[in-house]
This record gives C-alpha cells, structure tokens and sequence, in this order.
C-alpha cells in the first residue's frame, strides 16, 4: 500500500495548453497560448505577466486533426522583408509584428510571431526572444539582430538580413534543381540493378549450371549478391531509406553532420560551379 501511494506521489501531471485572450499592460488586445495543470492556474500565470486574461479555455485534444504546416526558411526570409520595410516605413515594432502575424497564411508562422510579440511586450529584446527558436534563427541571425539593436540600426540590418536570406533562398534553389538529372540517374540506376539482382541473374545462375562447368569467381559472387537481394531485398530498401533519412535529421540537428554534408556535397562539379559563380558574382557587386 505505501508503495503504490510513493508511485502515485512520483506522477508527474503533465501541463494541459490553454487558448487564452486578453490585454496587456498598455490596454492592447492579445492572444496565445499557455501551460498550466488547471484554469486557476494559467489564470494567474497571465497576471504574473502583467495581461489581464478575459477569455481562457482549455485546448481540445483532436487526434484527427491536421498537422500544422512546417515553416520553411522562404517563410522566415519573407518575414524578414517584411519587417524591414514595416519598420523603415515608421511603423513600430510591436505593430509590425502584429500585422505580420495576424496575417501570414501559415498557422505555425503566425502563432510562433505572435508569441514572440508577446515575449517582447513582456519586457525581452527582440533577438533573445528569436533565439527562443533556434531552428529558424540562428546565431547569425540572432546576433546580427542584437546589433542593430544596440546600435539603433536594427532597420538597417534588418534590410540586410532579409537580401541575405533571399539571396540564399534563391542559391538553395538553383542547387537543388542542379541535383534533380543525377540523383534521378543513381535512383534508376539502384532500381534497374535491383531488379537485375532479383529477376535477371537468377535465370542466368540456371543457365550456367545446365553447363556442367566450374564458374570463375566474379560470377559466383554476382550470383551470391542476387541470393541477397532476393532473401533481403526488403532489408537493403530499409536501410538505404534509414540511412537517407537519418543523415537529413542529422543534418539538422547537427552543426558538424551539417558541415560534413556541407563539404561533401560542394565536392560534386554541378554544385561547386554553382557555387563558384555565385562567390564570383558577388565579389563582382561589392
């Protein structure tokens, strides 16, 4: 008995997520979302941060609702533009990230700058409340943001950031249309020798032990490399995926996989002139 009451007693409740509206110490209308274990709770968490909550309710759990769209970096670069000419146009700070927010399609794009509104009307800078997300933004940014900043130039580096980001945007996309011809020729040409492996050599192994002779080495091996394939096949398939699979999140979540594949993947010609080009044009600008 004392020992299923020391098992509850470690249970740990796990935070429900509450909608909530209200306003804020400058009378101004906002929205969100909180964690808390009940609605007194969350209640009171919203007047710790000065907002004075009118509407809180729990968040419903629907398994059979659809995901929410991912945010692509061509979100976070278009955000980018828009803030800096929002702002270079007089508009504040809060109000541009407001009408950002409020209006951007994507539902993910726009409760993650409504919550950075917020984190900033809270008292926090600008950049310590992007760090929060630190795979949209990253220590450049970041750091460029806290410049401007400090300096009084964040306009400045805002424009700077957002032709930056577009510029990369547009070189990720020449790379990636660059890479369709041979990533499209070593898939077929996986396919094509999986279905050697599989359908074509077994018929050729018949044929060559209907000859009665001993067969070189080389062949034997084909021959035990289709043997694989037809008692495998499902396995090779699966770790090729896996491994595919494996190194992208890698790639993201990884500073050393990222310049690895980084490395590797400058090594192929096509790439590499892209790049060299880009470097070259560049160069020629400034």
């Amino acid at each position: 008995m004392a020992q299923a009451q020391a098992a509850k007693a470690k249970k740990v409740k796990v935070p429900d997520i509450f909608l909530w509206q209200g306003t804020n110490k400058q009378g101004r209308k906002v929205k969100g979302q909180i964690n808390a274990e009940n609605l007194n709770q969350a209640k009171m968490d919203l007047r710790r941060q000065g907002i004075t909550p009118l509407k809180v309710r729990k968040k419903s759990k629907d398994l059979f609702a659809p995901r929410k769209p991912k945010i692509k970096p061509s979100d976070i670069a278009v955000f980018s533009r828009m803030l800096a000419t929002m702002m270079s146009s007089g508009v504040p700070l809060m109000q541009s990230l407001q009408i950002i927010g409020e209006g951007h399609e994507n539902s993910s794009m726009q409760e993650m700058i409504l919550a950075i509104k917020a984190d900033v009307e809270s008292g926090t800078s600008l950049a310590e409340s992007l760090s929060k997300y630190p795979h949209h933004f990253d220590d450049l940014y970041v750091n460029l943001i806290n410049a401007g900043e400090q300096s009084g130039a964040l306009e400045t580096l805002l424009h700077e950031i957002a032709a930056y980001q577009e510029k990369t945007e547009a070189l990720k996309a020449k790379i990636k249309k660059a890479l369709v011809y041979p990533a499209s020729i070593v898939v077929v040409a996986f396919i094509v020798t999986a279905i050697l492996m599989i359908f074509v050599i077994p018929q050729f192994e018949s044929l060559f032990k209907g000859f009665g002779a001993d067969l070189p080495g080389l062949t034997k091996l084909v021959i035990r490399v289709s043997e694989v394939f037809q008692e495998k096949w499902w396995l090779i398939f699966g770790i090729i995926i896996g491994a595919i699979y494996a190194a992208m999140e890698s790639r993201k979540r990884s500073r050393k996989v990222q310049h690895f594949l980084d490395r590797m993947l400058l090594k192929i010609p096509v790439v590499g002139e892209i790049m060299r080009k880009a470097a070259i044009a560049r160069f020629a600008r400034t």
